[in-house]
């Protein structure tokens, strides 16, 4: 752990931070290491590393936890896709910038940024903060915690998947993931013109994702989607190319 406060701006800041989150430390100590980065600390075991580690799979196991009881009807790579579009590293950065975490963060002097902090360093200190409420106060605070802020995020992808709504469920996955939107190239098309079919690949970056076939294209971009989160949870794509 870092050496206990040694100014009156520390406390002020550790104050800050506390009623930011709405939650208040019995170990301020906690509360320190997991806003010292580690170019803030004397060695890398004093800075919030560990803590992140700790507070990665906590987030994981109550994000898990909730959807398995939400959805009973949902299989293995249902519930896949839900968390994965709603837990990332985007959205613990979103998250660390609406508590604003940023501003109560220990960096080392040549750590001040110009513009706005890097989104890996605002995702590692909602992640580190997460793992010392869950050291601080055990299982039942974090998830309050956390749920707060991430039961939103259910509904929304939850809806989109029962909807069969794929595109909308990429775009929620793209954006959390990669901080991209998706495209819908045309690569092919066959048949006469009233009764033509399309071949349509998703695109998120520089990624292209297996083409799919389908009667409009509406219907071929939503196979593209499924095809497109497929490839990206490590599944077997629904639809083939040709």
């Amino acid at each position: 752990m870092p050496p206990e406060l040694t100014t009156n701006r520390e406390t002020e800041i550790l104050e800050e931070c506390q009623k930011a989150i709405g939650y208040r430390f019995q170990r301020l100590e906690l509360l320190r290491a997991a806003l010292t980065h580690t170019s803030g600390a004397d060695t890398r075991a004093d800075s919030n590393e560990r803590l992140e580690f700790l507070g990665d799979s906590v987030l994981g196991l109550v994000c898990c936890e909730q959807l398995y009881l939400r959805f009973p009807d949902y299989q293995e790579g249902d519930l896949t896709k839900i968390k994965s579009a709603v837990v990332s590293r985007r959205t613990c950065a979103r998250l660390s910038r609406h508590l604003n975490l940023g501003d109560f963060l220990f960096l080392g002097k040549g750590m001040h940024f110009q513009a706005a902090l890097p989104l890996n360093l605002l995702a590692d200190v909602f992640e580190s903060l997460v793992g010392a409420m869950y050291l601080d106060g055990g299982l039942e605070p974090v998830k309050e915690f956390i749920l707060k802020y991430l039961n939103p995020e259910i509904e929304e992808v939850a809806e989109a998947a029962h909807a069969g709504n794929y595109k909308s469920l990429l775009q929620q996955v793209a954006q959390k993931e990669f901080g991209a939107t998706p495209a819908y190239h045309v690569l092919d098309e066959k048949g006469p013109d009233h009764s033509k079919c399309f071949k349509i690949s998703a695109v998120v970056g520089r990624y292209h994702y297996p083409a799919a076939w389908g009667r409009t294209k509406k219907d071929a971009e939503q196979k593209a989607a499924m095809n497109a989160l497929a490839q990206i949870h490590g599944e077997p794509i629904p639809f083939e190319t040709d």
